[in-house]
C-alpha cells in the first residue's frame, strides 16, 4: 500500500509542478488553489509512505517521478523541447526509480 501512497504522491507532483505554470505567480485564483491543494495532497501521501518505506528511497522516487513527469507534460503542454539528450537523462531517472524500488526491500 505504501508504494501506491507513493506513485499517487508523486503523480500529484506533476500536477503541481505544472499547475505552477497555469498559476501565472499564483495571480490567478482558481489555479492557485488547485496547485496548493495537489502540494498539500502529495505531501501528506509521501509522509503516509514514509512510515513504511526507508525515507531515501521514497524520496528518491517521488523527486523522480515528479521530475520525469514534469518533464514529460512540459513537452506535451508547452512544447518543450524533445532533445535526445534530454529523453536521455529522463530515461536514466526512470532507471534510478525503478532501482530504488527493487534495492528497497519492501
Amino acid at each position: 500500500m505504501s508504494w501506491i501512497l507513493l506513485v499517487i504522491a508523486g503523480l500529484l507532483e506533476v500536477c503541481w509542478a505544472i499547475g505552477l505554470k497555469y498559476t501565472e505567480g499564483f495571480t490567478r485564483l482558481v489555479p492557485s488553489v488547485l496547485t496548493g491543494g495537489a502540494i498539500v495532497a502529495s505531501m501528506v501521501l509521501l509522509g503516509l509512505a514514509t512510515k513504511q518505506l526507508p525515507i531515501g528511497t521514497a524520496y528518491g522516487v517521488w523527486v523522480g517521478i515528479g521530475a520525469v513527469g514534469a518533464g514529460i507534460m512540459g513537452m506535451v503542454l508547452f512544447q518543450e523541447p524533445a532533445t535526445p539528450a534530454r529523453l536521455f537523462f529522463m530515461s536514466l531517472l526512470i532507471i534510478a526509480i525503478v532501482g530504488l524500488k527493487v534495492t528497497s526491500g519492501r
